[in-house]
This record gives C-alpha cells, sequence and structure tokens, in this order.
C-alpha cells in the first residue's frame, strides 16, 4: 500500500499549533519542528511500524485510528490501544534504543503529520531548551497512557470473566 504525502515541503507551524500536542509552543519552536514534518494519508489497514524495528518517525493524527498491536506468543497479534484524531502515534523516538515497543496499524484512513525523528533528535540536542520542552510534552503522553493501561489493568482484575 502507498502512502500520500500531501505535502512535501515544511509546513507552515501554524498549521501544527492545532494538534493538542503543540498547543501554546512558542514560535521559533514550532517553526523548527514545521520545518521537520509533513502531511501524510494511510489507507485503511495500512501498517505504520513492527514492534522491534528502528523508531524513525512519530505522527500526530488529525483524522483517522490507528491500533497500537503486541505479538503475544500462543495468541497472535493483540490490540493494546487505539489511538484517534488529536493523538500522538510513537514515543519510542525519544529514547535509546530508538525501537519500537509496540506494532501499528491503521484502522481505517489516516490523516497525520510525519516527522523526521533523527532531525527532531537533533533539533533538542542543538538547543537544550526546546529538548526539554519536547520531552515534557511527549512525557505527559506517556503518563497519561501509563494512567490508562492501570485503569484497563483494574478493569480486568475487577472483571476477570470479560477476559477473552
Amino acid at each position: 500500500m502507498t502512502v500520500t504525502q500531501m505535502q512535501s515541503q515544511a509546513l507552515p507551524p501554524s498549521v501544527l499549533g492545532t494538534h493538542p500536542l503543540l498547543r501554546g509552543l512558542a514560535g521559533p519552536r514550532s517553526s523548527r519542528l514545521a520545518g521537520h514534518a509533513q502531511a501524510v494519508v494511510f489507507p485503511d489497514r495500512h501498517r505504520l511500524f513492527e514492534e522491534g524495528q528502528p523508531a524513525s518517525r512519530f505522527w500526530l493524527i488529525e483524522a483517522g485510528q490507528v491500533a497500537l498491536d503486541a505479538i503475544v506468543p500462543g495468541h497472535g497479534r493483540m490490540v493494546i490501544e487505539l489511538l484517534g484524531r488529536g493523538e500522538v502515534v510513537g514515543l519510542s523516538w525519544l529514547l535509546p534504543p530508538y525501537r519500537w515497543g509496540f506494532g501499528a496499524i491503521t484502522t481505517q484512513p489516516v490523516q497525520a503529520f510525519e516527522f523526521d525523528a533523527q532531525a527532531i533528535r537533533a533539533a533538542c540536542q542543538q538547543d537544550p531548551a526546546f529538548g526539554h520542552e519536547m520531552t515534557d510534552r511527549f512525557l505527559r503522553v506517556a503518563l497519561c497512557r501509563l494512567h490508562d493501561t492501570r485503569k484497563r489493568l483494574l478493569d480486568v482484575s475487577a472483571h476477570p470473566d470479560l477476559v477473552p
């Protein structure tokens, strides 16, 4: 399946500023990010990445849905979480060894902003304040996901009869 690039040049920073992750990001920092982003469209059932592969990109979802999945021995692929509009796909790009901890596949057509992770890491190293802000924003996403996972685990332990 092919990916359609809606735009091959840098995006205007104002476009990125509408995404919840980047709201309130200062102008120069938003411009720095925009220089390493492109708008993309993925068809339904397009695999973005496999568990263990190098984490070279991340995405901010504008429309559609992506399932994070993991291969569970004896059970095959299992969906861990569904992500939609306003959410981030890909956190593994931020820390070594820069490998995906899960897989990701679209469950419907997706419009997203795609970022070159290596370029963003380099920008973070060149400007420590920018790096701190990006780390802070992505850590907030990770914390929310950990809280959501905890809630699901508590639900499962309270209702084991609902587990497939």
